[in-house]
């Protein structure tokens, strides 16, 4: 089994209880010690509940970050994504700067993307996605 990257809504997910992805997570976490998580899925998460003023839920997430590996954006990272913000952008395609950055860290670690917004990622050259709020 390759090592995955969660995307912000498998996160999410997770954290509201989907049993498809807190099965999902939990069957991972039996061939790997930690989830992989961007620093930018951290930061969409974080700041979507301190917008909320979610305090409990904010101490559930720190707690949950134990179990976590953050994969921050590094220079290969970014030239993998401006190479497809570019590639696309000439196609006439838009992917958001928060998705292509996403896939560019997930592209420069070898991981397989884990989302529910397989159309954001679809035109990514090399990206493997799988969804895991699917049955």
């Amino acid at each position: 089994m390759k090592e995955i990257l969660i995307d912000t809504d498998i996160l999410s997910y997770y954290l509201s209880g989907n049993s498809n992805v807190v099965k999902k997570i939990l069957d991972y976490l039996k061939h790997y010690p930690v989830l992989n998580l961007s620093s930018i899925t951290y930061y969409e998460i974080l700041s979507g509940l301190e917008y909320k003023n979610a305090n409990r839920q904010i101490a559930d997430f720190e707690k949950m970050l134990s179990k976590c590996k953050i994969i921050h954006v590094d220079i290969k990272s970014i030239k993998l994504s401006a190479k497809e913000y570019g590639r696309l952008r000439r196609k006439g395609i838009i992917i958001g700067n928060s998705d292509l950055l996403i896939a560019g860290i997930a592209l420069s670690n070898g991981f397989i993307l884990a989302t529910n917004n397989k159309n954001h990622f679809k035109n990514i050259d090399g990206l493997d996605l799988i969804n895991w709020a699917e049955n």
